[in-house]
């Protein structure tokens, strides 16, 4: 199964949620745009998607009825979630959920460079 490429403007959309914390650092991810805290991946674009790791903390507005993160049939990523299209519509919907994303990050241990 061939991947596609982010769109332009979901790309655009996912670069306007990024939080100011210098401390992240955005680099791809399986070649599509992702955001990064201490090594780990909170954020990020895959195919016409945005995902984002909760872990359990699925506390914000339509996170606990987000369909679990499945980059191939059979693979969750337990931790996280697709972002609902109507939230990535929504630019201070999509901060939010980055933004909590960004919080849970936060509380995760730093992982060592390989």
């Amino acid at each position: 199964m061939a991947w596609k490429k982010s769109p332009p403007e979901l790309i655009a959309a996912f670069e306007k949620a990024k939080p100011s914390d210098p401390s992240i650092k955005a680099r791809p991810m399986f070649g599509y745009p992702a955001l990064f805290l201490n090594g780990n991946m909170f954020a990020g674009t895959y195919q016409d998607k945005v995902v984002v790791r909760f872990g359990e903390e699925r506390t914000i507005a339509g996170a606990t009825t987000a369909k679990t993160f499945e980059p191939m049939p059979g693979r969750p990523m337990k931790e996280y979630v697709v972002v609902p299209d109507v939230v990535v519509k929504s630019p201070a919907k999509l901060r939010a959920w980055v933004d909590k994303a960004h919080a849970y990050a936060k509380k995760l241990p730093a992982k060592k460079a390989r």
